[in-house]
């Protein structure tokens, strides 16, 4: 089964907390470029579908940021949640490479 899942470049200077509420899920990409990140944002409801199928860690998931045409493989490093809500509050994705 192949995951995908299409990000945008999170806007400089942007809280957190407003982009939920927008209906934007904070997330970074490690790993791509050395010891560099990117800041991202992806849509809630892609970001729920995704973490129902993926697991952290294990599952490979094809990450594409057509602002910046960047395209990979990633897994999902840290998924951070509501306490009792299970909200999704951030991503985090790290680069693999082929051979992994």
């Amino acid at each position: 089964m192949s995951l995908s899942i299409e990000c945008k470049q999170r806007p400089e200077g942007s809280k957190a907390r407003a982009l939920r509420r927008e209906g934007w899920i904070p997330a970074n990409l490690y790993g791509h470029d050395g010891a560099a990140s990117i800041h991202l944002v992806v849509e809630q409801k892609a970001a729920d579908t995704l973490m129902r199928k993926a697991f952290v860690n294990k599952t490979p998931i094809e990450v594409s940021i057509p602002d910046l045409s960047w395209k990979g493989t990633t897994v999902i490093h840290e998924a951070q949640t509501h306490p009792w809500k299970g909200d999704i509050y951030h991503l985090s994705f790290f680069a693999t490479s082929a051979a992994e």
